[in-house]
């Protein structure tokens, strides 16, 4: 006998088809053979319940193609909490899914708000419990209704493009959930949040409430209770048209992707922006450009008074001004006509360390970021000296000077820094060696001819950053 909540429908026709074509979809992105697993990030809720329903049904209809699973996370924000955890335990036990849950602790905002900090915690321990058990893919039960709100809250925040794109049917989030492999799904965007309840009520799926989302503090709760009301009734229907607009709103937004990739390509140079060729393009394709070369390099899209305030600092600060613009993220820094992406300088001053060569080809120092290496062969220092010398690893002091031949003079490491090019943020950050009182080696520059002697397996020191 076939099980009730498993044959077609025709009140939910529409819902199942709508979830089996975008279902598809999906599955079409992921590279690997059947059977899938599938996950579904299940609060408990009216539309996870909704979701993993409609898994459920086209796992039992498609046999061996996908394998469900059900992963539950716990903030500990309300007092039912608990009882939600219980509660999708012994659904998922009912309907023979796989189950898993994580608990979170969610102590405050950070200055992002609960909401947002509950939100991160929350894909983290998703991604977490997918690569746990093998899930390659991960349903969210996102919908239409979600969309809009999506796109209204990004117009209240003045976003630009990309955040009126609002969310993909499919996409890689790695930021959120830890693993750049892993796929979001979002089958249900086609559908409206009463398609779901009509669903919910006719297979008689049970589900809990969460009464947060009656809490107007909550800016979501606020637009869905207080103003999307009122769009319906004076504007039926704006969900699909809001829908329609994120559309329009991806398809520009991968045209300025295309454009900001090849004006990228014109201007970089290794792993620098050229100012030159910069100052070749009007001031939306340098932001564009801007932007994109920020997200290329993983970092937070920052806001638009940011994006202005750099671009004007690099075109117009002299070109010998040692220029910072610092971002949550990394630091900004131009260079004889090039701009740097740096890390945050946060970390203590290291300090001087002595130790004694003892013929290892290499000496890790992490406190200092890198690696000494000790390169034999050809002229170099003798061996055999280096062993017996007390030798000290430090930073810059300031009036070192060093030799760098026996045919050139000897000249203040500034000099040498000034004449190799490299930039004064990453002369405070290079190690001295000394043996005694003496310099040895300046990363950055190179051996002391001092102390070099035209010996057949002479020792050469090297610096490599981790």
């Amino acid at each position: 006998m076939q099980d009730k909540d498993l044959a077609p429908q025709t009140s939910t026709v529409s819902v199942e088809g709508e979830f089996e074509r975008a279902l598809g979809d999906i599955l079409a992105r992921v590279s690997v053979c059947a059977p899938v697993s599938v996950a579904v990030a299940y609060s408990g809720g009216l539309d996870s319940a909704a979701l993993l329903h409609l898994l459920r049904n086209h796992a039992a209809r498609h046999p061996g193609a996908v394998k469900p699973f059900a992963f539950h996370v716990h903030h500990g924000l309300s007092p039912n909490a608990d009882r939600w955890l219980a509660h999708c335990r012994q659904l998922c036990a009912t309907w023979q899914i796989a189950f898993d849950a994580r608990r979170v602790h969610v102590a405050d905002g950070g200055g992002n708000g609960v909401e947002e900090a509950a939100r991160l915690r929350r894909y983290a321990a998703l991604g977490e419990m997918c690569r746990l058990h093998g899930v390659l893919l991960l349903l969210t039960a996102h919908h239409e209704d979600d969309q809009a709100e999506t796109v209204m809250l990004q117009l209240l925040r003045g976003a630009g493009v990309a955040g009126l794109s609002g969310m993909e049917r499919a996409n890689h989030a790695p930021d959120l959930l830890g693993d750049p492999q892993l796929l979001m799904g979002r089958p249900l965007l086609g559908l409206a949040r009463a398609d779901l309840e009509a669903y919910v009520g006719h297979h008689a799926v049970p589900y809990v409430e969460d009464e947060s989302n009656l809490d107007p503090r909550y800016a979501r709760n606020a637009l869905r209770h207080r103003v999307m009301p009122v769009l319906t009734q004076c504007f039926p229907g704006f969900q699909q048209r809001f829908t329609r607009t994120a559309q329009h709103a991806r398809t520009a937004q991968r045209l300025l992707d295309e454009l900001a990739s090849r004006d990228l390509a014109t201007c970089l140079d290794g792993d620098s922006l050229d100012v030159r060729k910069l100052r070749q393009l009007d001031t939306d394709r340098i932001d564009n450009l801007l932007r994109h070369w920020l997200a290329v390099r993983g970092i937070r899209m920052p806001s638009t008074s940011w994006l202005e305030e750099l671009r004007t600092q690099l075109l117009e600060a002299k070109r010998d001004a040692q220029l910072c613009v610092t971002h949550a993220d990394c630091c900004v820094r131009r260079h004889r006509d090039r701009v740097f992406l740096t890390p945050r300088m946060e970390s203590p001053v290291p300090q001087p360390s002595a130790f004694r060569w003892q013929g290892e080809p290499e000496l890790r120092w992490p406190q200092f970021g890198g690696t000494l290496h000790f390169d034999v062969g050809g002229q170099g220092v003798d061996a055999t000296w280096l062993r017996t010398q007390p030798l000290t690893i430090r930073l810059r002091s300031g009036g070192e000077r060093l030799k760098l031949a026996a045919n050139r003079p000897t000249r203040t490491l500034k000099q040498h820094y000034q004449a190799l090019g490299v930039p004064a943020w990453e002369r405070v950050r290079l190690p001295l060696v000394f043996a005694g009182p003496h310099l040895l080696f300046a990363a950055g520059i190179g051996m002391d001819a001092h102390a070099v002697e035209p010996v057949e397996q002479g020792v050469r020191l090297r610096w490599e950053w981790d």
